[in-house]
């Protein structure tokens, strides 16, 4: 489903070129459920966002369902994002000024879903994260941990069939970590595909395989399963 092959980012940062990401190449099979794991600065993020389409590469190319991205105008590769990926982010991006309930109908309603059916699958998504109770509740309202989850539901109301994690239990104590990982793993048993970036070893243990990078570069898996074991 998604594919990199021998991508390589650069950035010009202060006069000078910085590698982001050197010559990578990954195959992610539809419902698999990946961590991507390596220190600061290692790439993780930025392969992130390429698979996502939102960062061209500098060289190479970048796959989901046989097309490339890249090849794609910006247009075309927004209406592909909006059918089939969805995205979670350390920081939430909740509109501080809507509730629980107008944040998940945000995509819907971007989607021309009527308003009564934007209300009930949304409704429905919530209740399924545990906040039926909250659903009139604004951002500032919540909980850190309901926050990721009124996230979590807003990533899945146009049913993605990718979801791109980056660091999505980053700020959150671990019990309510375990939750959220729990949560991504009925999702990919209902057949979502996963890509996620954690600094928490217990989250990326429970991701079918893992993915180390280090320097730009995609470390074999046996070496990286190797290294995790060191750890």
């Amino acid at each position: 489903m998604l594919r990199m092959d021998s991508v390589s980012k650069k950035y010009l940062h202060r006069g000078q070129y910085v590698t982001a990401l050197d010559n990578a190449s990954v195959t992610i099979p539809r419902g698999d459920f990946v961590s991507l794991v390596g220190p600061s600065g290692s790439g993780k993020s930025t392969l992130l966002l390429m698979l996502g389409g939102m960062l061209s590469p500098t060289s190479g190319h970048v796959f989901l369902d046989g097309e490339s991205l890249y090849a794609l105008r910006p247009n075309g590769r927004a209406e592909l994002r909006k059918r089939k990926l969805g995205f979670v982010f350390q920081t939430f991006n909740l509109v501080p000024y809507l509730t629980a309930l107008e944040n998940v109908q945000v995509p819907l309603y971007l989607a021309g879903v009527e308003p009564a059916e934007q209300q009930e699958q949304a409704t429905a998504l919530l209740e399924r994260l545990g906040l039926g109770e909250r659903l009139h509740h604004k951002p500032c309202e919540l909980s850190v941990g309901q926050q990721q989850r009124v996230a979590l539901a807003r990533m899945l109301a146009n049913d993605p069939a990718v979801v791109l994690a980056d660091e999505p239990t980053g700020n959150l104590d671990p019990d309510t970590s375990r939750q959220i990982i729990e949560f991504f793993e009925q999702i990919n048993d209902e057949g979502k595909t996963i890509v996620m970036v954690t600094h928490d070893p217990r989250a990326a243990g429970r991701a079918r395989r893992t993915l180390r990078l280090a320097d730009g570069q995609i470390v074999p898996e046996t070496l990286a399963t190797e290294q995790l074991h060191v750890a």
